[in-house]
Formats: structure tokens, sequence, C-alpha cells
């Protein structure tokens, strides 16, 4: 690449600084001035639009050329894949909840709580609804008020409490089938969900026991938890997804049988009229319309980037880097690969659209360096949930800070899992063998 490409890679990057300034800059002042939800009021897909419209100026063409470049981004394949899963995962979540499946798996996890284990149960809890709803913010909303009654029953800490669900919650979205991040994951490294699922639980089962062996050494109540009898019934149709999805079928059709099955255990166990189901499918597509919006347009950012030799550029770069740090297998490469997602989902503080930002250059420095398509969707998996652990202004944080009562910042600095599961995928990589594609 010459000078003159070379400085224009670099300048095709700052549409995507602003758009990081913008959305982490205004969450910032507007969360210091005492703003609630300060990181909703500009949405990431508002605050990319003047990112953009600085994309199409730099591009310096004809502005036909330049709305082309933006829609072919948009309009990849792998976006438009990833957004038509994200309705369907947005229309079982609403039919489960909707038809009593969500409570009727909360009431059954509550019934395997042993008196004095708030902590370890609801981390299990949290981890194998996530693991099912395939959603950390999802299962949250599900458990949080539950947990602030555990809190209030025990006298556990509530930061203890919001820890233990945060972290069980993060353990789930990383591994779930369903989950936005293992679909933005395998559809950028263009490797089954299966393999995914396989690599990624090498690293995180490990550091969920590890997680669950600190809590029990936390957890001083001996306070009952008591809970609505459950239906046990109504939890087949998150069952039969895992099942199904683990079982290698196609991901369309798993969350289709899934809204189905829900429906239909609702009609016979809830009363639910099925003439209500468009309108809960409708509600489910509603939820999804600003990651789908978003995912577009970090799409079309992409393509400009692409087109002018950013992604080129940050990959020769960060190559460079790691080459230095090892000259031995692709370890370093590994890492290089897992801090790239990491910095940027600390940026954006969506893990989901640091994976889609960063998916292009992972895949290029994975195949330059004989690193498998399963570890490197499990690599941009696992560290852009272990970043998102980290942040106060992420979403889970504040939904457990809003809910208990406590800062965002108490969620954050309880959350084990979290710095656990980073801890333990480094030194995965650093003392496991070299990873190749054969593997």
């Amino acid at each position: 690449m010459n000078s003159f490409n070379t400085r224009t890679a670099q300048l095709s990057l700052l549409p995507f600084l602003l758009f990081i300034a913008l959305f982490l800059g205004s969450g910032l002042m507007l969360q210091a001035q005492g703003v609630e939800r300060a990181f909703q009021q500009l949405p990431g897909h508002v605050a990319i639009i003047p990112a953009l419209m600085l994309a199409v100026w730099l591009h310096r063409g004809k502005l036909t050329e330049s709305i082309a470049m933006l829609v072919k981004g948009a309009g990849n394949s792998n976006i438009i894949t990833m957004c038509m899963i994200f309705l369907l995962a947005g229309a079982f979540s609403s039919v489960a909840s909707a038809t009593g499946g969500v409570d009727a798996v909360v009431n059954a996890g509550l019934q395997l709580i042993p008196a004095g284990f708030v902590l370890p149960g609801l981390f299990m809890i949290a981890a194998l609804i996530s693991l099912a709803m395939g959603t950390s913010v999802g299962t949250i909303g599900a458990l949080a008020p539950v947990a602030v009654g555990f809190a209030q029953q025990t006298g556990t800490d509530p930061a203890l409490i919001a820890g233990a669900l945060f972290g069980g919650a993060m353990f789930g979205d990383n591994l779930s089938i369903i989950s936005d991040t293992t679909i933005a994951a395998t559809r950028t490294q263009g490797v089954p969900m299966k393999d995914k699922f396989r690599e990624n639980i090498k690293i995180a089962l490990p550091a969920a026991v590890i997680t669950l062996v600190l809590l029990m050494a936390l957890a001083t109540d001996a306070g009952a938890v008591s809970s609505e009898s459950p239906q046990w019934l109504a939890t087949i149709p998150y069952i039969a997804i895992l099942i199904l999805a683990v079982a290698g079928m196609n991901v369309f059709l798993v969350l289709i049988f899934g809204v189905l099955m829900a429906a239909v255990q609702g009609m016979f166990l809830t009363e639910y009229e099925l003439t209500a189901l468009g309108g809960d499918i409708a509600s489910g597509f509603a939820d999804m319309h600003g990651i789908m919006i978003l995912a577009m347009f970090v799409g079309a950012l992409g393509e400009f980037i692409k087109r002018q030799g950013g992604l080129q550029w940050i990959s020769g770069v960060i190559t460079r880097m790691a080459e230095k740090a090892s000259r031995s297998g692709n370890r370093a490469q590994q890492l290089a690969i897992g801090w790239l997602v990491f910095i940027t989902d600390v940026c954006i503080a969506n893990n989901t659209v640091a994976i889609v930002v960063t998916g292009e250059i992972s895949k290029s420095i994975a195949e330059k360096h004989n690193i498998s398509g399963k570890r490197t969707a499990s690599l941009l998996d696992i560290f852009a949930c272990s970043a998102q652990s980290f942040i106060p202004y992420g979403n889970q944080a504040l939904l457990l800070s809003a809910t208990f009562a406590i800062s965002p910042w108490d969620a954050v600095t309880n959350n084990y899992y979290g710095v656990i599961l980073l801890v333990y995928v480094i030194a995965f990589v650093l003392l496991g063998r070299t990873n190749s594609r054969k593997d």
C-alpha cells in the first residue's frame, strides 16, 4: 500500500471514531449530569448517522456512488441474515414471555436453590435462563425483581446479588446458540454455531465453575427462598430449542419451531389466546429494531472503511504488534483479535455491534495466521462479553442499577465472572497449544 493509500485508509477511520465520540461522549456527559438512562438518550443507531454523513463526504466520489456503497454495505448478506435471525429471536422471547414460559423457567430454577446458597444458585439460574433465552438483558429483566427479594429476605448485600445475576446472565449470553453475539460471531467468521459452542464452552465452563466456587465461599446467608409452584411443562419450549440448536438444526427453523411451541403450550397451560400471537410476534420484532438498524448502518460504515483500505491498515497494525510480541505460533494473534473486540466494546458499549465492527478484520488476521474460524468466533464472543462486564454504562449494568437501587459501578465491580472469564481466556490462549484451521 503506497503512502497516499495509507493516508486514505487512515482517514476512512474518522467516521467510526466520530460515532464512538458521539455515542460514548454523550452518554458519559449525561451520566455525569445525573440524567436517567443516559446512554439511551442518544441511541447508537442515531449516533451513527453523522458518521455515515462524514463517510460519504470523505469518499469524495459522486453522491450516487457513495449511496450505492452505503446500500451495498447495509445490504451485506451476513448483515441481512443476522437481522432476520434477530427478528425471530425477538419473536420467540416475546411469545415465550407472553405465554408464561419465562415465569415458568424462573420459578423452576428457584425450586433448586438450597437455603444459604442464594449467590451461587442465582448465578446458575441466570446462566441457564440466559443460555435458553439468548439475551443477558432479557434474563436480568426477568430475574432482577425476584433477586431483589432474595436480598431483602436473606440480608445479603444487594450489590453481591446483582453481581451474581450479572455474571450468570453474561455466561448464557456468551454461550447461547440464539444469542445475538453468537449469531454475529459465527456469521462474520462463517462457521456453524455448534462448532463455536463446543469451542466456547471449553473456556466459559471452567470460568463459570471457578466463579461458582468463589460465590459459594461468599454465600453466608441462611434464609430459605420461596417461589410460586413452577409449571414444568411450560419450560419445554426453552429446553427444546436448546437441544435442537446444539444438535445442528438450522437456526431459522429452531426459532420458528420455538415460537410455535411457546404459543401451543400457552394455549393449553395459560389460556393464551391464539389471536394475540400476531401482536406478540410484532412486539418481539419491534424490540429488535434498534439493533437491526445499527447493524445495517455499521455494515454501511464498514463498507466505506473496507473500500478505502481502513480494515487492511488496522489489520496490518495489529498483526505487526502481535508479531513483535511473539514469534512462536499464533497466540499473540489470537489475543490481538480478542483485545481488538474488547476495546471496541468498551468504546461503544454493545458487544454485538463490537463483534460486527471487528468481525472482518478478525477473519483476515485469522486466515493469515492459520487460526480456526471456530476459535476466532469464540474469542470474539468471549472478549466482547467480558468487556461488557466491565463497563458501568452498558445496558446490563444500568438495568441492575435501576432495579437494585445501587450504582452501575457496584454492579460491575461485583460481577466476578467477567474478571475470571477474561483472566481464564488469556491463560487458555497463552498456555494452550497453538491453534490451527485444521483443529
